[in-house]
């Protein structure tokens, strides 16, 4: 196939696929036989979007009068779709380390919320913090996340907690959408906490009456392009029936229903996303089994989070009994002031050692799943001809080293690429070998 092509991949220990036939997401019984081809080769062609996969010798013939911009030998390395990162809040201003200590000691998470910790400490200092303060440390956090592999990220505001503060979040997730590589979904969470001086009925009004037709307004004169709206639905945060009305709000105005639920305590909030059609629901710690049941008749994916359950101490999801019950399990990292780490890798890892995931599940999870938890699955998750050239390459004869290797990413990753151009290269993972 002769004409110029942005990138060829060549020659690929394993190319993996994750899907071949176009699905949406991946359940259970089809996690345990991804699609795996080796010594294998892929185009990307000029629009940024796959054009081929196949066998390398195969490959070769077809585009042997071809020409291309970037040209990578893979011999003895893994390529693997860029990882989806399905839940973060990574806009704010005021790190929370002295709060860590304070957990260490024992000290709960809603005792450091009710003392005027966790979201509020973060609301405070977000609110002094001008969009430039803010773009420059969330436009750090995003680079690191990319180069461990991250090409998809799901970012929320929700530590303005009013109408002003809100908005310049937004502002700075739109202006990094415009001016960065990495994709990125956003998502308002003016709901995330009920501020200072207002009951939740109140900041349910406000956000229904004032945030959401702010919104619209701004969609239609382009200025901010939100995708999704998410809730705290928690015990002393917004109950069943407020998350019910916002959310309900959201989705009348276009936006797909993400939310938090059933983290701490037993809220029924599976059972409300199913009966709303949310796309996602995260958390899920303390889901109901009827919960369980409804998501995966509504095909609601649930974003689980293991580094929250980790850091906080909290109960671990119940990854295996979702995935036998036919949920769409999907990864987020939840990075926030709360739970800092970029890592999907590390997200994987913690998803099979302390959820029972395996390692097929959790990258499915992490690749197709997590990007169908964001209604981006038919560009983004996979290997596949017509998808965006989203890609990671390591430098290792396995992919399972992905997740296999704790921590360390900065010695195995050699390329993350977006729509075909190398964004990040390792120099020093070119003279390694992963053992």
């Amino acid at each position: 196939m002769a004409g110029r092509h942005r990138l060829l991949l060549e020659n690929a220990q394993q190319l993996v696929l994750v899907c071949a036939r176009g699905e949406e997401y991946v359940r259970r019984q089809d996690a345990g036989s991804l699609a795996v081809l080796r010594d294998a080769s892929l185009v990307v062609g000029l629009d940024g979007c796959i054009k081929a996969v196949g066998q390398a010798d195969v490959i070769r013939n077809q585009f042997s009068g071809a020409t291309f911009e970037r040209i990578i030998d893979c011999s003895g390395k893994c390529v693997l779709p860029g990882l989806v990162d399905a839940h973060t809040h990574p806009v704010w201003a005021g790190d929370r380390v002295h709060e860590f200590a304070k957990k260490l000691a024992g000290a709960s998470y809603m005792e450091i919320h009710e003392a005027g910790g966790g979201i509020h400490f973060t609301v405070e200092h977000t609110r002094k913090a001008t969009e430039e303060e803010l773009f420059r440390t969330f436009k750090h956090r995003l680079e690191r996340m990319l180069r461990a592999g991250s090409t998809l990220v799901e970012c929320k505001s929700g530590y303005g907690l009013n109408l002003e503060t809100e908005l310049k979040m937004l502002r700075v997730i739109e202006h990094a959408k415009q001016c960065m590589d990495i994709g990125i979904s956003s998502t308002y969470c003016g709901a995330h906490s009920v501020p200072k001086g207002k009951t939740a009925a109140e900041a349910t009004d406000d956000i229904i009456n004032n945030h959401l037709p702010k919104l619209k307004e701004l969609k239609l004169t382009g200025e901010i392009h939100v995708n999704n709206i998410d809730v705290f639905c928690e015990k002393g945060v917004f109950d069943l029936e407020s998350t019910r009305r916002i959310l309900q709000a959201g989705k009348d105005i276009g936006l797909q229903i993400n939310f938090h639920g059933d983290e701490l305590h037993p809220m029924k909030s599976a059972e409300l996303g199913a009966e709303l059609g949310a796309r996602a629901i995260s958390h899920l710690e303390e889901v109901s089994d009827e919960g369980i049941e409804a998501m995966a008749r509504a095909k609601c994916a649930a974003v689980l989070l293991p580094t929250t359950a980790y850091m906080l101490r909290l109960k671990q999801p119940q990854a295996r009994k979702m995935l036998e019950e036919g949920v769409i399990v999907a990864l987020g990292s939840d990075f926030n002031p709360n739970a800092y780490c970029f890592s999907m890798p590390m997200v994987m890892h913690l998803a099979c050692v302390n959820m029972k995931m395996s390692m097929n599940e959790a990258l499915a999870a992490a690749t197709i799943n997590a990007a169908y938890a964001l209604g981006k699955s038919d560009t983004h998750g996979s290997i596949e001809t017509g998808k965006q050239g989203d890609l990671v390459i390591i430098n290792s004869s396995r992919w399972e080293h992905l997740i296999y290797q704790f921590g360390g990413h900065e010695a195995l990753i050699s390329y993350v690429i977006v729509k075909g151009k190398v964004i990040y290269q390792n120099e020093r993972c070119e003279t390694m070998i992963s053992y």
